[in-house]
């Protein structure tokens, strides 16, 4: 019983800090470790369906992205996915990215 609260008091913990960190950034930091996280989770579903990294590439080159420097990013965070070697699911990487994306924002700042 106590390991087990123990453990809910650490999640609850990085759970607050985590909120504290995230409100320490501005709404455009958030939007893009959202967008980010968001063409990750793409690319980890494209992996673990079998498309080649090829074709992920041909349907990234003829999306529209609203700012210039997303298209060559989306590519990086896109081969990055494909070359690592995990298989967790798209959810899981989304949700790995957008926290270390954060913690990556509030240390530059």
């Amino acid at each position: 019983m106590r390991t087990f609260l123990a453990a809910m008091a650490g999640c609850l913990l990085a759970t607050v800090a985590f909120a504290a960190q995230a409100r320490a950034l501005d709404q455009n930091d958030r939007n893009v470790c959202g967008w980010g996280s968001q063409i990750a989770a793409e690319a980890q579903h494209a992996k673990l369906s079998g498309v080649t990294l090829y074709a992920t590439r041909k349907k990234l080159q003829v999306r529209r992205f609203p700012k210039p420097w997303m298209r060559m990013t989306a590519f990086g965070i896109t081969e990055q996915t494909y070359n690592s070697r995990s298989r967790l699911q798209p959810a899981a990487i989304k949700q790995t990215y957008y926290e270390q994306c954060v913690q990556h924002a509030v240390a530059k700042k």
